[in-house]
């Protein structure tokens, strides 16, 4: 699943770090990449959206 969510709290690339851990921990395959001037993620996973956003707000962050 290619997905594109809208993560208000990211700040830095530190963030997108944090996030990428956090879906790799389920999805070792995941490809995660951020843009923290837009707040947004790309995430190519096998996970379901509400996994994937779930995990977001486990590693402390926001789903627009």
């Amino acid at each position: 699943m290619n997905l594109t969510l809208s993560v208000p709290s990211i700040g830095c690339a530190s963030c997108i770090e944090t996030i990428t851990k956090a879906i790799q921990t389920v999805d070792a395959s995941a490809i995660v990449t951020g843009d923290a001037a837009t707040k947004s993620l790309d995430i190519e996973s096998q996970l379901t959206e509400v996994k994937i956003r779930e995990l977001i707000v486990i590693a402390g962050h926001k789903v627009a």
